[in-house]
Parts: C-alpha cells; structure tokens; sequence
C-alpha cells in the first residue's frame, strides 16, 4: 500500500491529463493515471480503463485500491470529440460523445464514491470545458457533455459534502495541445483575438488549478465552476 495519498487521472497519458498528473506528484501525490490503451508512462503507476464499459472502471478501481489505496482525488478528465454541424451529426456521433465525456465521468466518480465514504474525505473534480458554457457550432454533443458535468458535479457535492467529500468542474478555454496545434494559423489568431488575454493556454495553467482544488487550502471550495479560459467565458 502506498504511503502517499492516491489520486486517480483518468486520460493521463497526455496532454492536459498529463499535465494534472505531473502537477499532483510534485504536490506529493501517488498518481496512478489511465487510458483507454494502458499505455505505460514513465513514473507512474498505469491502468487499462474503458470509461464506456461500467466492469472496465470496477476492475480498475478493485486493482487500485488492492495494490496501493483508496485514491481521495479523482480527476475525470478523459474524454472524445465527434465534431460536425448539428444536421450531419449522426445519433451515435452524439451518443458516443454523451458516453465517453458525461456518462463515463459518473461511472468514475460514482465507484470511487464507495472508497471516499470510507475515509470520509475526498476530491472529484471534473474537467469540463468553456464550450460548457458557451456552446459551439459543430459541437452539440461535445457541449451537452461538457454541460452536464456541473449539474452531475452540483449534485455530488450536495450529496456527499456532508462527508467531507467535494466535488468541482474546472473550466479550460483554448489550450496548447495537439489538436489546437493543427488549426490554421488564420483560426488560430482569431481565436486568440476573441480572447481577453489574447493567447491559448498552457496545459500546466489548467494543472496549477486542479492542483489547488484538490489541496487541503481548497477544503471549502464545494459545486463550483472554475473558468481557467483567459476570460473567454466570462458573465456565463
């Protein structure tokens, strides 16, 4: 069993999830990360999880919390896109989307429920996205999902916070990733200009923040939407 606290990334392999987990191991946090493959990244403990499939997360958690511990800080970050225009989105194009980003957060956070009311205390923070907020044409399915995520998110934190468990969303804008580096120069300068502090973020800027909400200074911070978007969302 690990000496540490455990926190739990799932989508860690890269990009923002990468980015939370190298920000909560410095915060001195055993992190085991997750992804769809099970790719192995170097210092860190990994496992295989198809958020999609309900015996794929409980054979996750059971092999975490046999092997090191109970994780307190959950961090539901994987997630898909299927982006078209509303009238070419397909069912299933929407469904999928649904199921990987908002029903496959529930499943995270509902099984790692049965540890955190064990210890009575414990983290889910979800990310979710300014789009959330805002919407975005090509994007329904993506945006409901997003949006989901603070009501679900509201009403963890109603439910539980009397056991010392909190629940939050953390809201990214534009941030430098792979998929943000293959937009045109031209989409990303307009981009850039309708936000307020004129540039994309860094992945680190979104990890500093989950890093504080799942520190102890953030013990009293419950069903809150934190915008980490340069100012793009604001007054949503």
């Amino acid at each position: 069993m690990s000496a540490k606290p455990i926190a739990f990334v799932t989508g860690g392999n890269r990009g923002i999830g990468l980015a939370i987990a190298h920000s909560l191991s410095e915060d001195g946090f055993h992190v085991v990360i997750s992804s769809r493959s099970g790719a192995v990244v170097a210092g860190f403990d990994c496992v295989s999880v198809d958020v999609t499939s309900t015996n794929s997360v409980d054979e996750a958690f059971n092999h975490i919390e046999n092997t090191w511990g109970i994780p307190e800080v959950l961090i539901c970050n994987a997630g898909i896109t299927k982006d078209s225009l509303v009238m070419r989105m397909s069912d299933q194009d929407f469904e999928d989307v649904i199921n990987a980003n908002l029903t496959g957060a529930f499943r995270i956070a509902k099984r790692a429920t049965k540890g955190l009311l064990k210890i009575k205390k414990g983290r889910l923070i979800f990310i979710g996205s300014v789009v959330g907020l805002l919407g975005s044409p090509g994007q329904v399915n993506y945006a409901a999902s997003k949006s989901g995520l603070i009501g679900m998110a509201r009403s963890f934190a109603r439910e539980l916070g009397s056991r010392g468990i909190t629940a939050n969303v953390i809201s990214p804008g534009f941030v430098e990733t792979d998929m943000t580096a293959a937009l045109e120069d031209k989409r990303r300068q307009e981009i850039a200009g309708s936000i307020p502090l004129g540039r994309f973020s860094d992945v680190k800027e979104i990890a500093d923040v989950v890093s504080f909400i799942a520190s102890e200074k953030a013990g009293y911070i419950t069903g809150a939407v934190i915008p980490v978007d340069g100012g793009l969302g604001m007054g949503h």
